[in-house]
């Protein structure tokens, strides 16, 4: 029968004939596995304004100041990926003509540049060789020469897995400058220490679907007084409205209408922030590196070569160098169709990429992936020592202890 409407009715699938029999585990650069407290939460549908949403919206912003670390008053959500709250804190600390100094690690890093040249910011961009983390007084001689207002940098560049371990003396070199300091911790946050306040970060920014185990699509940014004095004394009217973070604090901080919340996606951040407060930071930290530092010693234990040197390895998602004559996308759709396991490629790297964070940080995941990888190179034609890189993992495990709190000092 012909359609009265004009347009006839498309011909579908269900979903469950679209989606894998078999689920896959998911260990690539994110999304990450969520456990099962997380998917239930993210099946609730409340009202999103009134007394029971506003007491929710009040323990998010308690639980996220813990894992910030900050005391500070101006932590907000974001209904979209990590970067939307990238491009939150772009277009609200920065007018056109401003300076802003990117630390240019990879991929991720260079959003920040991109966001910033759309504000109509004066963008400069510091490129960092891709194996090495951002040296401070390269950074210091950056930031005497263009003299910012605001640096921004990675604490974790998933695309090459690299992590700026030297934040710290960055931040504080930022500031003997005067300049505000934006760091993207989407695969850092709760997988190992970042000390907002104390470290003088006057922004934040992640997403839920990493190391927090929440789902895609809500994020989180941490504002300082300092950055909200900024954004307070703006002169340019912001051309974004969705991404206004003063229209954002009347839901956020004063139970009012900005618009229509992601209310399950916040339900469901509400109980992976309680599950990370529940756990401790100190736990979380030293269970990430624990299980990191195993998965490293198993690749190599295979033969295989990990792509970053220690000193400047990032451990949430570790790389892994590809053997000659094959490609990521050959490693990655057999583990994936073979051993029902999905790991990453890269973004113009040479690598395929293990995610390290939250809940892919369990021994029995690790087992599983490693075995599927070791398998999956075998089938490939790589001569690897599939059991002696598990071997190598287990004594790992076995010799560092389950709560290490040196690991965080």
């Amino acid at each position: 029968m012909d359609s009265t409407t004009g347009i006839p009715c498309p011909e579908l699938q269900s979903l469950d004939d679209i989606l894998p029999q078999e689920p896959l585990l998911m260990m690539g650069a994110g999304p990450v596995p969520i456990p099962e407290r997380v998917a239930k939460a993210n099946s609730v549908v409340i009202n999103h304004l009134g007394p029971t949403m506003a007491k929710v919206i009040d323990q998010v912003k308690s639980m996220a100041r813990y894992v910030f670390q900050t005391e500070s008053k101006w932590v907000l959500g974001v209904a979209g990926p990590a970067s939307a709250a990238m491009e939150m804190s772009a277009v609200n600390l920065l007018q056109p003509g401003e300076k802003i100094l990117c630390l240019n690690n990879g991929f991720f890093s260079h959003r920040m540049a991109e966001m910033a040249k759309r504000v109509g910011a004066d963008v400069h961009e510091l490129h960092i060789p891709v194996h090495e983390a951002a040296d401070p007084e390269r950074v210091r001689k950056a930031i005497e020469q263009v003299r910012p207002k605001v640096i921004s940098m990675v604490q974790g560049e998933t695309s090459n897995t690299v992590c700026n371990y030297t934040l710290k003396d960055i931040a504080a070199i930022a500031k003997e400058y005067g300049c505000l300091v934006v760091v993207d911790a989407v695969c850092t946050l709760s997988t190992m220490p970042l000390k907002m306040d104390e470290w003088k970060v006057d922004c934040v920014i992640t997403g839920g679907q990493k190391g927090l185990s929440s789902i895609p699509g809500v994020s989180l940014v941490a504002f300082s007084d300092e950055a909200w004095q900024v954004i307070e004394n703006r002169t340019v009217p912001l051309t974004h409205w969705c991404f206004d973070a003063k229209l954002a604090e009347n839901f956020w901080h004063r139970d009012g209408y900005h618009y229509t919340a992601p209310v399950s996606g916040i339900m469901a951040l509400h109980e992976a922030l309680k599950l990370v407060c529940e756990e401790t930071l100190e736990k979380r930290f030293a269970r990430h590196l624990r299980c990191s530092k195993a998965l490293q010693a198993g690749i190599e234990g295979m033969g295989l070569k990990l792509f970053i040197e220690p000193e400047a390895r990032l451990n949430s998602v570790v790389g892994i160098c590809i053997p000659e004559g094959l490609t990521a996308k050959q490693i990655c759709d057999h583990i994936s169709d073979v051993y029902r396991v999905e790991i990453a490629g890269s973004f113009g790297q040479p690598i395929v990429r293990i995610g390290q964070m939250g809940e892919q940080c369990r021994e029995h995941n690790l087992f599983r992936t490693l075995h599927a990888f070791g398998s999956t190179m075998r089938d490939l034609g790589v001569k690897v020592d599939q059991p002696n890189g598990m071997a190598e993992m287990e004594a790992y495990l076995q010799k560092a202890p389950r709560v290490a709190h040196q690991a965080v000092a």
